[in-house]
């Protein structure tokens, strides 16, 4: 497996914070960096030893309960907001543009998103690997 840009590599580039541990999640992740040709996006585990000192006004348990967009301004976005956002900086989900932002749609989406993500241990673990997860 190619491994992720990473932010050190890619100092310009929006940095997508997301949870390693979960597979769905870093498959989903993966895929994003397939359809951005252009480096506009790097991408960190939440998990990463770095997180805590590169990004000190995110806590560990705001970073859990959603993907998070940073923007090189230092500009924070989160869940839906965050895909959002995505979907305008790389060309291949322009499609999705006029759906996401839809006038007053993004409640819709962020609730959405939060269904997704509260679930998202259950979505394609192996046999006892997402256990520690999903006992909490």
């Amino acid at each position: 497996m190619a491994s992720l840009p990473d932010p050190n590599d890619y100092p310009e580039a929006s940095v997508v914070i997301y949870d390693g541990h979960c597979q769905f999640c870093s498959r989903q992740v993966r895929r994003l960096a397939r359809l951005d040709g252009k480096n506009r996006l790097s991408f960190l585990s939440l998990h990463d030893p770095t997180i805590e000192s590169d990004f000190p006004a995110l806590s560990h348990d705001e970073l859990m309960e959603a993907m998070h967009l940073v923007e090189p301004s230092g500009k924070i976005h989160r869940g839906a907001a965050a895909f959002r956002l995505i979907t305008r900086r790389l060309p291949r989900l322009w499609i999705l543009v006029p759906l996401m932002h839809l006038p007053f749609s993004l409640p819709l989406w962020q609730a959405i998103y939060r269904f997704i993500a509260r679930r998202r241990y259950r979505m394609n673990c192996d046999e006892g690997s997402c256990q520690t997860h999903l006992d909490k």
